[in-house]
């Protein structure tokens, strides 16, 4: 019996030096495409993370490994870390990712004017050509950062500029929404109406839109035109834009229907 224990300690022992080698192997000395793979796969684990510290002191020039180490952080709310690292892609690579670190500026960091200087920045490095950081039209994305600013004519115009250029098959619905909310915090309420309508017309669930009519028509007092956009905002509530990480800076809420409904009440 003893014997048979010995035996069993060395295989156990024989397999864990084996693993541990393997392990080690991996870590060191396996294709580096391979390892990111691995580490990007594992976003945010202990493995992963030791893997991008590898890798970065085997390739300290290498951009990609920075900002994929970054997003973990930056999910996760650790911002000092995951920017910290992000800084670090853009030094190295900027034409690639400042249009990530403006629009992360932008909606999670709520850092309007650092937002913009990164999209400025970002400009005379495309030349002709219209970035679209993390998949958005970046003159929607400026227009978000002056409305966050509070300055309604830029933003209106920059909204008005994606319009244009990524066309109305195209466009984010919520350019029309926004540029409608700009021309009523400028008093316009009938221009504020076109937009809206123009959003509509893409889309009846355009929660945004059929809220904002809702609130001018109250004040216009056309009760009836009021109600029916309020109930129909309440209706299509589960349409609204949603991300799970940040709220919209025209992020709409339930109780905002529901106390406007009761106006009528």
């Amino acid at each position: 019996m003893k014997r048979f224990f010995k035996i069993l300690k060395l295989v156990v022992a024989s397999l864990l030096t084996l693993y541990s080698v393997f392990i080690i192997y991996f870590m060191l000395f396996s294709p580096a495409e391979k390892r990111f793979n691995v580490a990007a796969h594992l976003q945010g684990s202990f493995l992963s993370q030791n893997l991008f510290e590898i890798l970065k002191f085997q390739d300290p020039e290498n951009d990609e490994i920075y900002f994929e180490q970054s997003v973990a952080f930056n999910k996760r709310g650790e911002y000092k870390k995951g920017f910290e690292l992000l800084d670090q892609a853009v030094d190295l690579n900027p034409k690639v990712h400042l249009g990530y670190r403006g629009y992360m500026k932008l909606r999670f960091l709520r850092d309007f004017n650092g937002a913009l200087k990164d999209f400025t920045r970002l400009d005379p490095l495309t030349p002709n050509f219209v970035d679209a950081p993390w998949g958005e039209d970046i003159n929607f994305l400026r227009g978000e950062s002056y409305f966050g600013l509070k300055d309604y004519e830029k933003a209106k115009a920059y909204f008005e500029k994606s319009i244009e250029t990524q066309g109305a098959d195209w466009v984010d619905i919520q350019a029309y929404v926004y540029a409608g909310i700009c021309e009523y915090k400028m008093n316009k309420p009938a221009e504020a109406i076109a937009f809206y309508q123009k959003a509509l017309e893409q889309s009846k669930y355009t929660v945004e839109a059929q809220l904002g009519l809702a609130k001018i028509y109250l004040e216009k007092q056309d009760l009836k035109n009021a109600e029916i956009h309020a109930d129909l905002a309440q209706k299509y509530y589960s349409y609204k834009r949603n991300d799970g990480y940040n709220e919209y800076l025209n992020e709409v809420y339930k109780e905002d229907i529901e106390l406007l409904q009761k106006r009528f009440k």
